[in-house]
């Protein structure tokens, strides 16, 4: 799979002296879904500000299909949507309207089926003659979204979409998502709801203190950070682990109701079945009864987590 953004050794130094970017190196392939994760500060925006052409780079270099955004920065930016965290629109103008205006400004001919077609799969159209003012919140969300799809981008950049959205909102943009990866467009994604990345996602990218600290497919990262917890229950208590049962990697509640115990990274996807027969197994050879078994396994945002907070 090619890729349709490059950034290299990209840097932003602001004039107070903080450097946001520190070398950044980052390539997003055509048609994935890309999430970009980060505590706040990390330079998530900054680096989508450089690419979309709001914020000037101190230095390295950014190519979008092909084309430098500092050389060629119209051609650029034409295959480029964004979906920003602030409501920037004008508030005093209609939905149809603004939504046409967006597409003009990227030099597309006016095509008012595909604009019916987009304020129509953001449930706008009946709205579409509305002052934006007049709008919820959640319906001023959808007509950014409009107007970033407008000119038909091949990248479509998700800037905290869904923060402080209903419930529906978020449901309806996710199904949109889905249908434009299905099209062939890029989704560069950032959000602090990280279930939607790791539910969205075909990458995770990991930015923190202005410099990424992992790029990976998110279901090797799952499989290779992530962690499995098995719970046994006990009908009755016990004051120790029982002899013989220490060559696992067993606790003890401190009820004495319960034995666990906990697998790491690929070792788990391997070995947590056979670990549990082994205790179930010895359990039943000493006598010790159990009542139930739990499993659970790591979520993307336990290994967001782990990350963040080691590279600190």
């Amino acid at each position: 799979m090619d890729n349709v953004l490059s950034v290299e050794k990209l840097t932003k130094t602001y004039a107070t002296g903080f450097a946001a970017l520190k070398g950044v190196d980052l390539s997003i392939r055509r048609g994935e879904i890309f999430a970009l994760l980060g505590p706040n500060g990390a330079g998530k925006t900054t680096l989508i500000g450089i690419v979309c052409g709001l914020v000037r780079a101190s230095g390295g270099k950014v190519t979008v299909d092909g084309f430098d955004i500092a050389q060629d920065y119209r051609s650029a930016r034409k295959k480029i949507g964004l979906v920003p965290q602030e409501l920037a629109t004008n508030m005093f103008e209609t939905v149809w309207n603004t939504t046409v205006f967006s597409r003009g400004l990227f030099g597309k001919k006016a095509n008012p089926a595909y604009v019916e077609k987009v304020l129509r799969d953001l449930s706008l159209w009946d709205k579409k003659d509305d002052n934006i003012r007049a709008l919820s919140g959640g319906m001023k969300r959808r007509v950014l979204i409009a107007k970033a799809l407008a000119h038909e981008p091949e990248i479509l950049f998700l800037d905290e979409p869904t923060a402080g959205v209903d419930v529906e909102l978020r449901r309806d943009m996710w199904e949109m998502v889905r249908k434009l990866r299905e099209s062939g467009v890029t989704i560069i994604l950032t959000t602090h709801y990280i279930e939607e990345a790791e539910d969205m996602a075909d990458r995770i990218g990991v930015i923190d203190k202005g410099e990424i600290i992992l790029v990976e497919e998110k279901h090797a990262l799952m499989r290779r950070l992530g962690q499995t917890r098995v719970c046994v229950s006990l009908t009755r208590k016990l004051d120790a682990i029982p002899d013989g049962l220490f060559d696992l990697p067993l606790t003890l509640s401190p009820d004495g109701k319960s034995l666990s115990f906990t697998q790491a990274g690929e070792e788990a996807e391997r070995g947590k079945d056979a670990g549990l027969a082994r205790l179930l197994k010895n359990l039943l050879a000493r006598g010790v009864d159990f009542a139930s078994v739990q499993s659970s396994q790591s979520s993307l945002e336990d290994i967001f987590i782990d990350l963040v907070g080691k590279s600190r």
